[in-house]
């Protein structure tokens, strides 16, 4: 299977890399990146973002209507991470691929969990609901200092679609 999408986002983030580094130094901006994926981003300890990112953090948002850029502190992220809960409930997270070149550590990975709170202005069902996100991890000096990310917004918005098709929503007179 092959993904056009994903590739332009790791071409766009590595651009201004510096020539691949040794394995060995490699490997720190990796285990950051897995830490934090396997300790916050997996919804198990939101509070540890502090364990993984600088201060602040540059957070670009790539979407084909443009970038948007939040600089998202430890704590942001904690909540933001609350967010995800409230609306997917415990959700699983499954990393698909984590490639490192350098300080730069690109993941792409699926997200299940369930439609427990309005997501896009749609009332909870309940049912299971995947998303498709990749991103690229800037590590510097052990902490993740920037990251760009790409998330299958169409395909949440097509289960959504779906779900309101099944079970509509009844309307009062």
């Amino acid at each position: 299977m092959q993904f056009p999408l994903l590739t332009t986002v790791m071409m766009i983030a590595c651009a201004a890399a510096p020539a691949s580094a040794s394995p060995r130094a490699q490997e720190v901006p990796k285990a950051v990146v897995q830490g934090f994926l396997d300790t916050v981003r997996t919804g198990r300890d939101p509070d540890a973002a502090a364990r993984y990112f600088a201060p602040q953090v540059l957070a670009h948002q790539m979407t084909s209507e443009g970038q948007t850029t939040v600089v998202r502190t430890p704590q942001d992220y904690a909540a933001h991470i609350r967010e995800f809960l409230a609306t997917y409930g415990q959700f699983s997270l499954e990393v698909a691929d984590v490639i490192a070149d350098g300080d730069r550590v690109f993941v792409w990975w699926r997200q299940h969990g369930h439609h427990v709170g309005p997501v896009n202005g749609e009332h909870p069902t309940g049912a299971p609901l995947t998303s498709i996100a990749a991103a690229v991890y800037l590590v510097r000096s052990g902490r993740i200092t920037e990251y760009w990310i790409l998330e299958d917004r169409k395909g949440l918005d097509i289960q959504l679609q779906r779900l309101a098709e099944q079970s509509p929503i009844p309307t009062h007179p």
